[in-house]
């Protein structure tokens, strides 16, 4: 395969993030050339993939590290509400193409499962019980319902609840609109819109080895075939790395001053996934609880109930792990490689601020399978070793970065780093970011392509795909998408 020798936008990475990115551009202006290059065989087999994340629609309805309680015992509500201003963005992306007739069926990707926090003692009670009354004065949160009542428990997750005694304190509330996400069939829905209705196909097995300046406008973006060792340059206005955690390795490659201080910390996990059909049909719900004293928000357990390719599944995790790679298909030396003399400094100052995260991933790696059974038996308490098996999960690489006082501070979530021109851009971090994909790239299109959206057809393009852009997000119109969005997604 010879590439054309310029193109105006190439994407690194066939994700969720790709995806999103060249189709939003695409809708605005067909006639971009794009080219869209992945490492793999396939598209979505990295953080995209079923399996290697949690499927959840992450809209802050059950997720509690997203509005943490306050010194002054206040619930911290903001957090909460931009992601699911986000997800929402997400959903009315999807609702577009539904609509319009790129997507056939939503449902081969999203499916309606209801949203659930769960706690036990009285401290972590009535943290639930102050949540839900700040929420319940929100107009996006309303809808949720409380309760410390036995009965009303066992009847939103009657799996959880058996074998208990009536008298345990616990607390539990439950958000009904809540999704499922098979983000893997999502991410290949879109990319099929590219190639067929956009003539925009993703070329696998082709590895970036580097990006480097060409003149004052373009990068020159050095390709190696994986399968021949074939190896070509191509030209670029625009160039856009979302390869996961590989995104780190090649940004440092990239002659920009942005990059400078930047870090990675990679965190591999892995799931219980129920071998028992029996007991998969008694579970109808995500259920997220509170992760532990000092431990990181990518701790937080839950029991998932899960549709990966069309079949129902149970899920419980996440359990975190460590390796050096980057990717779950990299390199045992990549974390080794991401050292370098400008993020030294910021990667000891992380390291040093948070003992408590190596400690927990050093209890994490020597656990065995009875240790996770065990944790799994504080949500079933009559779970039984030979109903689960341990599969493994994707890799992310939390992102490390200067801090003024810490020398270097983790930080959990995603980031776009951009070139002052906006001609390059990477994105790095993890969750929520699926969930969120469709508003993170439309920061993306706002520093690499202003020119698409600085003319008012294009304004009213994206105001159709997306009611939400740009517009003050009031009652009357969140309550309005979110049942138009519901109706057309069948959710």
């Amino acid at each position: 395969m010879n590439f054309e020798k310029e193109y105006d936008l190439i994407c690194v990475g066939g994700g969720i993030m790709s995806a999103n990115l060249a189709l939003l551009a695409k809708l605005l202006d067909p006639k971009l050339k794009i080219l869209i290059l992945e490492r793999l065989e396939e598209v979505a087999l990295e953080s995209s993939a079923a399996w290697n994340n949690a499927g959840t629609g992450h809209a802050a309805l059950c997720e509690l590290n997203y509005c943490p309680e306050q010194e002054d015992g206040s619930i911290a509500m903001e957090k909460a509400i931009q992601i699911c201003t986000q997800f929402e963005i997400s959903k009315q992306f999807w609702a577009y193409l539904t609509e319009n007739g790129y997507i056939d069926n939503p449902n081969d990707f999203v499916m309606p499962v209801k949203h659930h926090s769960w706690v036990t003692g009285k401290e972590n009670s009535d943290y639930l019980e102050k949540r839900f009354k700040a929420y319940k004065e929100h107009f996006m949160f309303d809808t949720i319902d409380f309760t410390r009542d036995f009965t009303k428990m066992k009847s939103w997750f009657p799996l959880i609840m058996e074998n208990r005694e009536d008298d345990e304190v616990m607390a539990a509330s439950r958000i009904d609109r809540g999704t499922e996400l098979n983000y893997g069939a999502l991410t290949k829905a879109l990319f099929k819109v590219l190639e067929e209705k956009f003539d925009t196909p993703v070329y696998c097995n082709q590895e970036v080895l580097d990006v480097d300046p060409d003149t004052d406008l373009d990068w020159t973006v050095a390709v190696k075939n994986t399968t021949t060792g074939k190896q070509q340059n191509v030209d670029a206005k625009h160039v856009f790395i979302g390869a996961g955690g590989g995104s780190l390795l090649l940004l440092q490659k990239i002659e920009i001053e942005e990059k400078e201080g930047y870090g990675g910390f990679p965190v591999s996990g892995e799931w219980l996934v129920c071998k028992n059909e029996e007991i998969i049909k008694e579970h109808n719900a995500k259920v997220y609880s509170k992760a532990g004293i000092g431990d990181p928000p990518m701790s937080t357990p839950h029991l998932d109930t899960r549709y990966i390719d069309g079949k129902k599944s149970l899920l419980f995790g996440p359990f975190a792990g460590f390796s050096p790679k980057f990717l779950k298909e990299g390199s045992n030396l990549d974390l080794f490689k991401s050292i370098q003399f400008d993020n030294i400094s910021p990667m000891l100052g992380a390291f040093w601020h948070n003992l408590p995260l190596t400690k927990y991933l050093i209890h994490q790696v020597l656990m065995n399978k009875e240790d996770r059974m065990e944790s799994l038996r504080k949500f079933m308490k009559n779970a039984k070793s030979e109903d689960w098996e341990v599969v493994k999960a994707g890799q992310r690489v939390q992102i490390i970065k200067k801090d003024e006082f810490e020398g270097g501070k983790l930080r959990f979530g995603t980031e776009v780093i951009s070139s002052k021109d906006g001609s390059i851009t990477c994105l790095l971090g993890a969750s929520p970011g699926a969930s969120t994909a469709t508003a993170i790239m439309f920061e993306v299109l706002e520093k690499a392509f202003p020119e698409l959206l600085q003319n008012q057809k294009n304004k009213d393009i994206l105001n159709t795909i997306v009611p939400f852009y740009k517009n003050q997000v009031t009652e009357e119109l969140f309550k309005k998408e979110l049942k138009r969005v519901n109706t057309i997604l069948n959710l």
